[in-house]
């Protein structure tokens, strides 16, 4: 075998580097670290507990010749599974829940395995859920092996002997706090029992997400009920047996929408092309920080690739559409008119008016779109340059023509005390936003003016 070479990809698994960041923390009294997983050739840090669970199933007998792996999964342990069932000749189902995004479907499809979507906002013992459906796929297909990464004790021993012991060895221990998104329970049990045992003064602290009944159950000891959430691979609504509070010492909880945007800012900022979940522990990772009174060294494991999620997280219409836009948004039309300064100096037409009058108040008032009103003062139309030059100069319309003729159907009318997200998409789509107030139009808003404000406010 060629030097330096891997028997397979397999054994290309490890070694992912830890980072420091830098932009994401400045302000932070905590130095803060990632261990960057998603290096791993799956994409994921699920790829170790694919490799290890397998390997184990072998040995124990349970995985035999020529059969199906069947298994549960948001979609990184099912590349993880299906990279090792590729190299060692084997079948693969998964069972995931239909949030899970389009790439991680494709990805396991790729890998020749059969996929099956199930509803997410059913109970985990709904015949439906895609914990059920696992289930009953392995007591009805012949020579299967369900591998049940939530149950399977070999998922925190992945991290415990592996995982674990290559950050000790990559740190030689010189860190106060390891932090993880809680999921199955694998990575937050078995990192935080080899730490505790190498570093008895080490904090453990989970990431739980809004809606999920980790947190709640750790600092209760009672299960609530689970509601919904985005985030994948974070959170649960019942309890794996691969937790051991006991190593445990705290968490933090975040939601969709910070997690989100702070995985963009993460890319942006740090250049770390990461997922959801990794947004998510590190906005986990900033709260925890701002509580400190002195400084401390902070170990992040970020799980996943950010190629899974390009068509949601890193998608703007997706994030646009599920209101996940930045707080720069969150602000009135009122108070974007306000802070750019922008004098109410609006010019109007009739709808009783000539196309050639319409020109000579464009022309003289140096403006390029002009609101047209009907005698009640109500908004019927707009009348701008573009819509005009061309039927102008071809002869289809005359100077003493009606200027209904003219009208542009490129405007949106809103209030000015709605949030400028409101108008966000009409401005992409090169339409103009006429301000209205109680009913009455007062302003027009356009592109440049909110690009005014954005520079302003240092956002461009």
């Amino acid at each position: 075998m060629m030097k330096g070479s891997k028997a397979n990809v397999v054994e290309a698994i490890g070694n992912t580097p830890i980072v420091k960041l830098n932009s994401l923390a400045k302000d932070s009294i905590c130095d803060i670290y990632v261990k960057l997983e998603f290096m791993n050739p799956g994409g994921s840090t699920k790829d170790r507990i694919g490799a290890y669970m397998l390997d184990q199933a072998v040995i124990d007998g349970d995985l035999k010749p020529g059969g199906t792996i069947i298994e549960g999964t948001s979609g990184n342990t099912g590349v993880g599974l299906a990279m090792w069932a590729a190299v060692h000749k084997y079948k693969c189902i998964f069972v995931l829940a239909d949030k899970q995004s389009q790439e991680k479907i494709d990805n396991l499809r790729a890998f020749g395995a059969k996929v099956v979507v199930c509803p997410t906002n059913v109970e985990p013992d709904d015949p439906r859920s895609y914990y059920s459906v696992s289930k009953r796929l392995a007591q009805t297909i012949p020579n299967s092996f369900y591998v049940n990464q939530y149950d399977n004790l070999h998922n925190r021993n992945t991290h415990y002997t592996w995982t674990a012991p290559e950050m000790f060895e990559q740190t030689q221990g010189d860190f106060d706090v390891f932090m993880a998104g809680v999921g199955t329970g694998g990575t937050i049990t078995g990192c935080g029992k080899y730490f505790k045992e190498k570093m008895p003064n080490v904090e453990i602290v989970g990431i739980d997400c809004e809606g999920s009944i980790i947190a709640h159950y750790k600092k209760t000891g009672e299960i609530c009920e689970a509601k919904s959430y985005v985030l994948e691979g974070v959170g649960e609504d019942f309890i794996p047996e691969n937790y051991d509070f006991d190593v445990i010492d705290d968490f933090e909880v975040v939601g969709d929408k910070e997690s989100f945007l702070m995985t963009r800012r993460l890319l942006k900022e740090e250049g770390i092309y990461a997922g959801g979940s990794a947004g998510a522990a590190i906005c986990g990772a900033l709260k925890y920080a701002a509580k400190q009174t002195k400084k401390k060294k902070i170990l992040i494991l970020l799980h996943d690739s950010g190629n899974r999620y390009a068509s949601k997280i890193y998608n703007d219409d997706w994030m646009s559409d599920n209101g996940y836009l930045d707080s720069s948004f969150n602000v009135q039309i009122k108070d974007v008119l306000n802070d750019i300064g922008k004098k109410s100096d609006l010019h109007t037409i009739t709808d009783s008016a000539t196309i050639g009058e319409a020109i000579n108040i464009m022309d003289s008032k140096g403006i390029s779109q002009l609101p047209v009103l009907n005698s009640q003062e109500e908004i019927v139309g707009l009348v701008t340059e573009k819509n005009l030059v061309k039927p102008v100069l071809m002869g289809e319309f005359q100077k003493d023509d009606n200027i209904s003729l003219a009208f542009s159907n490129k405007y949106r009318v809103v209030d000015k005390n709605l949030l400028l997200e409101s108008v966000g998409e009409a401005l992409l789509q090169k339409e103009v936003a006429l301000i209205t107030d109680n009913g009455k139009l007062t302003d027009i808003l356009t592109e440049i003016d909110v690009l005014q404000y954005f520079s302003k406010k240092g956002h461009v």
